[in-house]
């Protein structure tokens, strides 16, 4: 059987479970004596194993079969948790990521796992710890009344134990077949466990059945043993008192339920029975179909905004008609489109405890991460980039930001630091907000750093408030570690961080309070593909200011403009902004001279400025087109897009305009 085709869903769907075993375990660790967790744990590590045997990826197979015995043991009573377990529970779990890695990148997945696989074997003395008993079947009123209509009937009774080998990957196939043939050799009355537990492979490696059938015992016993894997079949027939001696032992409500059970062959095996499941109308979807879906419709909103300008210039009713129809039709698929391209950024989240155990324990503190808004979604664009700089951010926070346990304690706090990561939605923009109650940023130390660097002088440094003071830390290189370490960034500073989440489209913002802690606030766009835009005019030129960059528009009369250093400057507000000409900047030929400036208010962060412009087109939806390998870096220019007439217009980067 050719098994590329099962591939990609093989990678998927491990990734699902790997995620799943990483998120019960750290919550087990929290209150091992929640032994659901491991069931959880289990289970997953249980299907992981079935498909890897499966797809023929030994090394997964085999790691996570370990994983079991010691998980078995845990649920069993029989192993007492502990660090060294839990630790070693977590290294396999790093090992079957990079494993699954490996595969996803078209590697065989293999790994030497031989230490690891010792390791998990010393844990459970080496012995497996599964156990080969299955539990004792009930004869209740209902059972023993369908067993003695039978009898009467001339049908034979049997009460079957079936023992799978220990090794058996599969269980729940294996149970399946020696279902079948016992369909095949008449009814099934009950099992224990309960055929949807056997199903869900929650059974050890053996499982009785009260069989009802014509058949003799050694032609069942033979016919069982013919299934691979299993190990034994014991046969034992069950007395059973014929109908006549049951009469006044039946209950009513036995009796009625009798009425409306049959004791002919099942068409099929209990095990294959369908699972009343809920209305789950998923599909999984490759993201490259969306993104081919995404590609076609930008090129819709393109021909939208042509026929909605020609529209305009033709003034016929009928045609006015059919596209404003078509224009809300189209906003409605726009909305289904990018609908589907979100996805929660829990998918990024997830990650994360992992990393914080780790790196708590390679630092020595005691740190307990709390994630709120995981739910919250992003368009798969700003996901795939914003993952590096949240872990910046948290490996920041973990070293530079919580004390040491003692530290804290002298300080009056809980030996116990915490570092809160929260996502929410706010208009058209997701806000991620990463706070922690450490030590907080030492302004001093921050302003002797920026003055050692040369990144400000000492005049400057006297004017500066708080707020800005912190700011500093986003500077090039910047770094107050006494050492650089390989926990936070190795010296390198935040400057990347906030390059990237600028670069998106976003901002970073960062406040302290000195001995309390710090927040790290982000701001990103729900998506980037399609964005609301004010189009304005410069002589000849149409240029396009995202909305998300703009404060307000207004018209500046000449008088009001002052002039700062050889700076243009107006009062907005209260607040001294700088004004930018737009047409200088791009070398714009300027061929129209106002009596006033129209003027775009732009942010950045804290900081504002206003754009001269010639005047304002209007706001409207454009599609975002990279300007490719051709025009590489130009300044303040993020992209371009097609306007309706088929000419194109540049998209201002409002934040490299601001410094």
């Amino acid at each position: 059987m050719d098994m590329n085709q099962y591939l990609e869903v093989f990678i998927e769907e491990s990734r699902e479970h790997l995620q799943n075993v990483n998120d019960q375990l750290m919550r087990f660790e929290k209150n091992t004596d929640d032994l659901g967790y491991v069931n959880e744990i289990f289970r997953s590590a249980h299907t992981l194993k079935g498909m890897s045997a499966t797809m023929g990826f030994d090394d997964l197979a085999q790691l996570t079969h370990k994983m079991e015995n010691v998980l078995d043991a845990v649920r069993n009573h029989q192993l007492d948790v502990h660090t060294e377990v839990l630790d070693a529970l977590f290294e396999s779990v790093d090992a079957l990521e990079i494993m699954v890695q490996s595969i996803s990148e078209g590697g065989d997945g293999q790994l030497d796992v031989k230490l690891l696989v010792q390791k998990l074997q010393c844990i459970v003395a080496e012995e497996p710890v599964a156990q080969h008993a299955a539990s004792s079947i009930e004869y209740d009123e209902l059972v023993q009344t369908l067993l003695s209509q039978t009898a009467d009937q001339g049908f034979n009774a049997f009460e079957i134990t079936v023992q799978l080998e220990r090794t058996c990957l599969l269980k729940a196939a294996r149970a399946y077949m020696v279902f079948d043939v016992l369909e095949q050799a008449g009814d099934v009355i009950k099992s224990a466990p309960t055929v949807q537990d056997i199903e869900q492979e929650k059974f050890e490696s053996s499982f009785i059945v009260i069989l009802v059938t014509n058949e003799s015992q050694e032609k069942l016993q033979a016919s069982i043993m013919e299934v691979s894997e299993v190990e034994s079949v014991k046969i034992a027939a069950v007395p059973v008192k014929k109908e006549t001696e049951m009469e006044g032992l039946v209950s009513p409500e036995v009796a009625a339920a009798i009425q409306e059970v049959t004791v002919s062959a099942p068409s099929k095996s209990p095990v294959e029975e369908k699972r009343q499941l809920s209305n789950n109308k998923t599909i999984r979807v490759n993201i490259d179909r969306l993104d081919s879906l995404m590609n076609l419709f930008e090129e819709l909103v393109i021909d939208r905004g042509r026929l909605e300008q020609i529209s305009k210039e033709l003034n016929n009713s009928e045609l006015d008609e059919t596209v404003e129809r078509m224009s809300r039709i189209s906003g409605d698929l726009q909305t289904i489109i990018l609908n589907m391209r979100m996805v929660p950024v829990e998918t990024v989240f997830n990650r994360f405890p992992r990393m914080v155990r780790q790196l708590s324990k390679d630092l020595g503190k005691q740190i307990e991460l709390q994630i709120v808004g995981a739910d919250t979604e992003l368009d798969r664009t700003v996901i795939d980039e914003i993952g590096d700089p949240l872990v910046h951010l948290l490996r920041n926070a973990v070293d530079h930001g919580i004390e040491m346990p003692q530290a804290r304690l002298e300080n009056g706090k809980n030996e116990k630091g915490t570092i809160r990561l929260k996502a929410y939605h706010s208009g058209n923009h997701v806000f991620i907000d990463l706070e922690d109650d450490g030590a907080g940023i030492n302004r001093e130390k921050v302003l002797q750093k920026a003055l050692d660097r040369g990144i400000i002088d000492g005049k400057t440094a006297e004017t500066l408030t708080d707020k800005q003071v912190y700011e500093l830390i986003f500077a090039s290189g910047f770094s107050t570690a006494e050492q650089i370490s390989d926990v936070s960034g190795r010296g390198v500073g935040l400057d990347v961080v906030k390059n990237t989440i600028e670069s998106l489209g976003g901002s970073v913002a960062i406040d302290s309070n000195e001995g309390y802690g710090s927040r790290f606030s982000i701001q990103l766009p729900l998506t980037l593909s399609i964005i609301s835009a004010l189009l304005v005019q410069m002589s000849e030129e149409r240029y396009a200011l995202p909305l998300s960059s703009i404060i307000e528009t207004a018209i500046v009369q000449p008088k009001e403009v002052m002039h700062v250093h050889g700076q243009k400057v107006i009062d907005f507000r209260g607040a001294i902004i700088p004004l930018l000409d737009l047409k200088e900047l791009f070398t714009v030929p300027n061929s129209v001279q106002d009596d006033h400036y129209s003027v775009v208010i732009v942010k950045k962060g804290e900081k504002t400025a206003g754009l001269i412009v010639d005047s304002f087109i209007g706001q409207q939806e454009i599609v975002l087109k990279s300007l490719g390998h051709y025009l590489p870096g130009v300044f303040a220019i993020s992209g371009a897009t097609i306007l309706g007439d088929g000419q194109v217009a540049l998209i201002i980067d409002c934040n490299a305009l601001i410094k």
